[in-house]
């Protein structure tokens, strides 16, 4: 069996998403497992640390026994072996560096959003398809496994007609007085690239487009509900940037969609995003990790009457779904998968294209606050 290495060039590790989950869950643990195998060898991945600041680039390889790293992205992408890259930068420093390895012939992951506008997000999915290099987003909600359990569901007809969908998403992420936050402040800060709509309605494109069709138009309301927060180096700032948005999707086929998205909410729900698919057959509440269900038989048949005590305990009438898979680390498994596409062009269908569509949404969502109406959602151009 042959073996191949590929080297990747991770520019922005050092952050929160780059270190924990791209590299160190997702990179190093396949390292770990021995590569990725298939029927025509092993890929094992060769990271390069990418970053501004050197010195937690060397930290952070010392940690864990990598040796390449550096502050130069044109060193990074002059290296021999170096046939990736993969940018988990902060949005408005993600366009030029994806721009400047793909004129380099690299192979190009990238986390979401691909770009801060649609014009420059196809602007990067149209130099790819050019230049012919394989490329790729993040999309990691797409293979949870409380997600993975929700599209078996649909896949067997279990919901009837899918009639709407409820979605919870957010925290209550500290202003950074009295509290470290925790997410960067460049989330906050809008000439930075930040905003919940940028950052969310990237994730909500794929999510409702992969379980229940295409978006046909939405509206969106977003606000800027905690003004003002403190910064890494406990410095007070403005926070210009959206930090919650509230929306209503129409989907192909009549399904809609509404989307709650907050970093200024406690949470009483039972995880951090929570999806509630009501249909004519059966309804189903998705976690990240769990899924319960109630089929139309054992739905209880309520009263209104609010002068006697409830005597229904809802939840008790609700079962949960067995795990009857293993699943692993979900943005291990889409790294999995680009290797895979890679080396042995095997199917990857989440390209910048297809990340184009998650600013567009993020776009739309913005028009539709900014002038308080109804958008439509249209097909991308080529």
């Amino acid at each position: 069996m042959s073996e191949t290495r590929v080297g990747i060039a991770m520019n922005g590790v050092t952050g929160r998403m780059g270190t924990n989950q791209h590299l160190i869950r997702s990179i190093l643990a396949i390292r770990e497992q021995g590569g990725v195998r298939g029927p025509r060898g092993t890929i094992v991945p060769e990271p390069v640390l990418v970053g501004r600041d050197a010195a937690k680039l060397e930290r952070l390889a010392a940690a864990h026994g990598l040796t390449r790293w550096t502050t130069d992205l044109d060193e990074a992408l002059a290296m021999g072996d170096v046939t990736v890259y993969f940018d988990a930068l902060s949005t408005s420093h993600r366009a030029p560096a994806v721009m400047k390895a793909i004129e380099a012939g690299k192979h190009v992951y990238c986390e979401k959003p691909v770009a801060a506008d649609l014009a420059t997000a196809l602007e990067l999915a149209r130099a790819a398809e050019r230049r012919g290099v394989k490329n790729g987003v993040v999309q990691d909600k797409l293979f949870l496994p409380g997600l993975l359990k929700l599209k078996r569901l649909l896949d067997s007809g279990f919901f009837g007609r899918v009639l709407s969908v409820r979605g919870e998403f957010g925290y209550w992420v500290f202003e950074g007085d009295w509290q470290p936050a925790q997410r960067p402040s460049w989330n906050y800060r809008a000439a930075e690239g930040g905003g919940i709509i940028l950052d969310m309605f990237a994730h909500w494109e794929y999510v409702i487009t992969n379980l229940f069709g295409r978006i046909e138009s939405l509206v969106a309301l977003g606000a800027t509900h905690v003004p003002e927060r403190w910064d890494e180096r406990g410095e007070r700032y403005d926070a210009d940037a959206d930090d919650a948005a509230y929306a209503i999707f129409e989907v192909e086929g009549g399904v809609v969609v509404q989307m709650n998205s907050s970093w200024a909410t406690r949470v009483y729900r039972d995880d951090l995003l929570v999806l509630q698919v009501d249909g004519t057959h059966g309804s189903a509440v998705a976690g990240l990790r769990e899924v319960k269900v109630q089929h139309r038989v054992t739905t209880p048949k309520p009263v209104w009457n609010p002068d006697v005590p409830n005597p229904i305990d809802f939840r008790a009438g609700w079962t949960t779904v067995p795990t009857n898979d293993a699943y692993d680390n979900a943005f291990k498994v889409q790294w999995e998968r680009f290797l895979r596409h890679v080396v042995w062009d095997e199917p990857f269908p989440w390209t910048l294209r297809a990340g184009a569509r998650g600013v567009q949404l993020a776009e739309l969502g913005l028009t539709s606050w900014r002038e308080k109406r109804w958008v439509d959602v249209e097909e991308l151009p080529l």
